[in-house]
């Protein structure tokens, strides 16, 4: 005895999911998550002000190169300063240490002759052992990390000052300058401009619609809502045009700067640490709620302990940068550059109270920073009035992140 079905056929379980996916429209996208939607809107909106308040010339090769190499040691401390700042602390060592390192790889590399890979070594090994230093008082002994970071700040001013004996060293070897000021070009020749530019940030582009489709897919798996496929091709499209532009201009003026692959490596390896490790999710629970995370079995200690040797060692690499894209080490080298690694985290959207904050949010918040800064030096307007206006961004930022969480709780 035959058995007649009507209607269409069932589908398998997987199908019925990715069927009933909820599809997310433009609006509802942009509110998602309104702290990064609306930093990477005011971005666009900064750099297309200023491109008009410069006649262009922001957004010229040579310009965009400069952009790259003078801001890059402040994108790398944002990056140690925004998990700090994401598991509840504060660090405002990061400048102090950032000229202890440069001195120290100076001494041995300028005053006493030694190999130019020995200043960077050294330069790491201070980080590190600096960052273990504050990672025992605060996760071990238990003090504020306020409190051992002032401390610390004034600690590492004055070994500063012991090392160069007060004195500026200058200039390092050809190749340790080339760390910060070194360009990756015309490997693959060109008419004009470096092929091999073009590739590189054309096979980064690729990566980054793969990663994206693979969450998207990821998402409609477990049944989540995700935005039509035709905004998801749009989004990458626009991203697409954005980075390959920025390529292009590189590619006319000097090629790939190394400092900017150094760059790409730490933002996509901390970007997975933070996203896709144990790690990475016990700092989010510490700056969340710290007592549910003890109670949820979080070695708080530990991680602690690690948060600040890793940032050690991230302004290790900064001061290394910094050191060889001024050619030397100064006693006043770094001064007031934790600020700037804050003030790009608080910008980029991370929580004054931890528990939020991504790199890339970090990232965008440094070249908000560095982008009104070169803008309004382009324009010629007084360091005065610029720090006038670096600080109203920050407090605005800051109030914004105030209002949002008074918003989330009111709704």
């Amino acid at each position: 005895m035959s058995t007649q079905t009507t209607g269409a056929p069932e589908l398998p379980a997987n199908a019925r999911q990715r069927s009933s996916a909820p599809k997310v429209g433009l609006k509802a996208l942009a509110t998602k998550n309104i702290r990064q939607s609306g930093i990477a809107i005011a971005f666009v909106a900064i750099i297309g002000l200023f491109s008009i308040l410069t006649g262009g010339l922001l957004l010229s090769p040579g310009n965009l190169t400069n952009i790259v190499l003078q801001y890059s040691y402040v994108l790398i401390l944002s990056i140690g300063m925004l998990i700090v700042i994401v598991a509840g602390h504060i660090d405002l060592s990061v400048g102090s240490l950032l000229g202890l390192a440069g001195a120290v790889s100076a001494f041995l590399v300028i005053k006493e002759g030694m190999p130019w890979w020995t200043g960077i070594l050294a330069a790491i090994a201070v980080g590190l052992i600096a960052g273990a230093w504050q990672g025992f008082w605060v996760a071990r002994v238990g003090i504020p990390a306020f409190i051992v970071t002032l401390a610390g700040m004034l600690i590492f001013r004055g070994l500063t000052f012991l090392v160069l004996n007060n004195i500026s060293l200058s200039p390092f070897p050809s190749q340790y300058q080339k760390v910060a000021s070194g360009f990756l070009n015309g490997l693959l020749g060109g008419p004009g401009y470096d092929v091999f530019t073009l590739l590189v940030f054309a096979l980064a582009v690729a990566g980054y619609a793969v990663s994206l489709w693979r969450g998207r897919a990821a998402k409609i798996e477990y049944n989540q809502p995700v935005e039509s496929v035709g905004l998801f091709i749009t989004k990458i499209a626009v991203i697409a045009v954005v980075v390959m532009a920025f390529a292009w201009q590189l590619a006319h003026a000097r090629g790939l700067p190394i400092v900017l692959i150094l760059l790409a490596v730490l933002i996509i390896v901390y970007t997975l640490v933070t996203n896709k490790t144990t790690f990475g999710r016990h700092v989010y629970a510490m700056g969340g709620n710290l007592k549910a995370a003890q109670l949820s079995g979080v070695r708080v200690k530990k991680v602690n302990f690690w948060i600040f040797v890793n940032n050690g060692f991230l302004v290790a690499l900064a001061g290394i940068v910094y050191s060889s894209r001024s050619n030397g080490a100064q006693p006043a080298a770094g001064n007031g550059f934790e600020l700037d690694a804050i003030a790009a985290c608080f910008i980029g959207g991370a929580a004054v109270t931890g528990g939020i904050g991504t790199v890339g949010g970090a990232m965008i918040g440094g070249l908000i920073m560095g982008t009104m800064s070169n803008g309004m030096q382009l324009m010629g307007i007084e360091s005065s009035i610029q720090q006038v206006v670096r600080g109203l961004v920050l407090l605005l930022a800051v109030a914004f992140d105030v209002w949002n969480k008074r918003r989330a709780v009111g709704g």
